[in-house]
């Protein structure tokens, strides 16, 4: 399957959002984001770890993107020393998240983060397709080593247009990441179902309105096909059926609602598709592990 014109339909911005410091041997956690979260570990090595998958091995070079909604913490092992410079985050309008003790540069693993947005032909979050996160390594002869010093030389050294150059560079990385892993044989199942024209009008109407009452049966009469030969096509490409994807985009469009506005909790419950406020609130803390107002409460400050 080629993807030249997927690659080319593909609008990806990025909005970096914090720098991570970890000083020798220790942990910074990260709380669930409503949004798809990019790591680029910048020095260091260590891992991600997750609640309730195996951890992630990074190194200096590593390319992270973490799904919507993904309790997931940084571990440094305090065992390297890749050379970085003194980072002015401040300046560029970026969280310091800092942990442990020691000089800067000494055993200190850097990570840069960022929200990362992904559009194609008119619909703006089709990084909420993927499921697991996926992570990358950008060699020591990859043409990319030049991003990654360039995002060391910005984040050590702003000046104007910075942080747009950070933005560019992030967005460099992330189509590295996909096109490595196609080029690798390693297939993105959403990136398959973008391919299929049958299938992206459907995946297209439930990331317009997953709180529509979509059933798998009008999907499938939307591409002009039977429910059976719709559903095994979805899960062929996707590798879940298609009720799995509504519910989980049916969340993550509810915890960009609840972060983002001051709607009430029963309207958002409408706004995603559910009956009552009772039966979103259950399937929100059981997505979760939160309620949606300690959820509000922890992205908001209170």
């Amino acid at each position: 399957m080629r993807y030249d014109n997927l690659f080319n339909d593909l609008e990806i911005t990025t909005d970096p959002f914090a720098l991570c410091e970890l000083k020798g041997e220790c942990n910074i956690g990260l709380s669930q984001d409503a949004s798809a979260t990019l790591h680029y570990i910048l020095s260091g090595e260590g891992e991600i770890a997750f609640g309730n998958q195996p951890p992630l091995r990074v190194a200096r070079g590593s390319l992270v993107l973490i799904p919507a909604l993904q309790h997931h913490s940084l571990r440094s092992y305090g065992t390297s020393r890749d050379p970085v410079p003194e980072c002015q985050p401040a300046q560029l309008h970026l969280a310091r998240l800092m942990a442990g003790e020691g000089p800067a540069g000494g055993d200190q693993m850097t990570a840069l983060c960022g929200r990362i947005r992904v559009g194609l032909r008119g619909v703006s979050d089709v990084i909420d397709l993927i499921r697991e996160p996926l992570v990358e390594r950008i060699g020591e002869t990859s043409a990319m080593q030049g991003a990654l010093q360039g995002l060391l030389c910005e984040i050590s050294n702003p000046k104007m247009g910075s942080r747009a150059m950070i933005r560019a560079l992030l967005t460099q990385c992330v189509i590295e990441m996909l096109r490595k892993r196609l080029a690798t044989g390693r297939q993105l199942e959403w990136m398959a179902a973008l391919a299929d024209p049958m299938l992206w009008n459907a995946l297209r109407a439930m990331l317009d309105e997953p709180g529509a009452n979509h059933s798998v049966e009008s999907l499938a009469e939307s591409v002009f096909m039977s429910r059976s030969a719709f559903a095994k096509r979805f899960t062929e490409a996707y590798g879940s059926g298609p009720m799995d994807l509504l519910r989980a985009l049916r969340m993550r469009q509810a915890a960009g609602l609840l972060r983002d506005t001051d709607l009430p909790v029963k309207r958002i419950a409408e706004m995603v598709g559910f009956a009552s406020r009772s039966a979103f609130t259950r399937s929100f803390e059981a997505n979760t592990d939160l309620s949606p107002r300690a959820f509000r409460q922890l992205h908001r400050g209170g």
